[in-house]
């Protein structure tokens, strides 16, 4: 195990500028497709950390890639670093107290997430310049993953075609390999057409768009009852057509996201969602368009990865925290509900314990409720690459996602704590990879067993373009 000892060292050596890197970061939330500050920081990093760097990869202004070394496999570690809308916080502190009222932050610790990835990359890539080894490792920056599905395009454009196996991870209340189930996911706009005319004086003159909505909304609701238990639907209404009640909405959108445990399952539930819509604008006269913005792939698992990344976690051990960082977690701890607390553990297969402000474990693989969990675009890479994920302790147990809470939490040393931790594990596990070619052999082997039969089909087709900002506002 003296490889994984000497890169660790070398991630320990990296601390104070990834930190850094990371909190600069989170001064700068950006979201969807916006994120030039850090797309920019993560750039400069790869640059003075020797890589060779793509900037705008995949068409996309805000993707980012950085390649060390020569021959052998290539191993790449994923990273990302977008923001959400309305989360804008003050670091440090146990109280709702935003710095921008309707500002952005990082709701779900990407600026860790990139940073933490980036770091480990960098110890592997020193590792196999001091050591003269023959192999390639690639940080890939990605953008808007909080509903964005930059990677799917990614796949689209071929930029992970010739890497053999793909890492990262994310962070979270414990650590331990993420267990490998995720929904996979479309988002579509439905865009009714209908007619206006005055609502009071020749209401039998219009075609309300608006009605064609909500019949939608109501058609899909019915639908639920005969949906497998494990998917779900989401929507929100983007354009109620005007303002003015005495007004017969001529046009209206409303957007759905929709969620199946698989691939073929996701095709089929869309399919049947469209057919609601087609109902709707057949009982009110108007006409529909649907247009999907974006999508996931479930999440394939790796046997051989998970149980090597496994290892390397057993090994280290779960992060070390001192009495400060416990202390100031129990402080989070007394904003969350008992509730919040409870479906922690209990999401990651660990029995319930009071008083327990942050991890002291690591939790097994393949545990947990698989049947309370989100989309990732990783999920669309591991159909690609086989993929391997982790969870890294980086916040107070019971802090719900996509909070306050957890923006606060972004800077704090327990953050940076956790992040060292998971480069660690991370560089170990890529390490290991490149010395031990049977590892990459078992991985593909188990990867394509897994997809025998099953054709990857990506969510995103091929007509649809990133919604980057100028489209948007087009």
């Amino acid at each position: 195990m003296k490889n994984s000892d000497a890169v660790w060292d070398l991630v320990e050596k990296k601390r104070e500028a990834f930190c850094s890197l990371s909190d600069r970061v989170w001064d700068t939330p950006e979201t969807n497709y916006e994120e030039y500050s850090s797309s920019a920081a993560h750039a400069a990093m790869l640059e003075t950390e020797g890589f060779r760097v793509a900037r705008g990869i995949a068409g996309m202004p805000t993707a980012v890639m950085g390649e060390a070394g020569e021959g052998g496999p290539v191993i790449a570690i994923l990273g990302e670093f977008d923001a959400l809308p309305g989360l804008s916080q003050e670091a440090g502190i146990a109280e709702e107290r935003p710095l921008v009222v309707g500002g952005n932050g990082h709701g779900c610790g990407h600026n860790l997430l990139g940073a933490g990835s980036m770091m480990a990359a960098t110890a592997v890539k020193d590792y196999l310049e001091a050591n003269r080894i023959k192999a390639r490792i690639r940080y890939y920056g990605c953008p808007a993953e909080e509903g964005g599905s930059s990677k799917g395009f990614m796949v689209r454009a071929g930029v992970f075609d010739d890497v053999d196996i793909a890492i990262s991870w994310h962070p979270a209340p414990f650590a331990g390999v993420n267990n490998p189930i995720s929904l996979a996911c479309n988002e579509i706009n439905f865009h009714f057409s209908g007619r206006a005319s005055h609502a009071a004086a020749s209401p039998h003159l219009g075609r309300s768009a608006l009605d064609a909505v909500e019949l939608m909304n109501v058609g899909v609701n019915y639908l639920r009852e005969h949906m497998p238990s494990t998917a779900r639907i989401h929507y929100a209404v983007t354009d109620t057509g005007g303002h003015a009640p005495n007004v017969v909405q001529a046009r209206a959108t409303v957007r759905y996201l929709v969620r199946a445990r698989s691939l073929p399952e996701l095709l089929d539930l869309s399919a049947r969602v469209r057919n609601v819509a087609d109902g709707a604008a057949l009982m009110t006269g108007t006409t529909v368009r649907s247009e999907i913005v974006s999508g996931d792939a479930n999440l394939v698992g790796n046997t051989p990865l998970e149980s090597l990344m496994h290892s390397h976690l057993e090994r280290l051990g779960p992060p070390v925290f001192d009495e400060e960082d416990r202390d100031l977690a129990a402080k989070f701890q007394e904003t969350f509900s008992k509730e919040d607390i409870a479906s922690s553990f209990e999401r990651f297969g660990l029995k319930v314990r009071r008083g327990v402000a942050l991890c002291d474990t690591i939790f097994p693989p393949e545990s947990g409720n698989g049947t309370l969990v989100g989309s990732t675009d990783v999920g669309t890479v591991s159909w690609i690459v086989p993929t391997v994920q982790m969870r890294g302790a980086t916040y107070a147990i019971g802090t719900p996602g996509h909070s306050w809470q957890l923006v606060a939490q972004g800077k704090l040393p327990a953050a940076h704590k956790g992040m060292e931790h998971a480069a660690k594990v991370m560089a170990s596990t890529a390490l290991d990879l490149i010395l031990k070619p049977d590892l990459i052999a078992a991985a593909k082997a188990d990867h394509a067993a897994r997809l025998d039969g099953t054709p990857f089909v990506n969510p995103i087709p091929d007509d649809v373009d990133p919604p980057l900002p100028e489209k948007r506002d087009a």
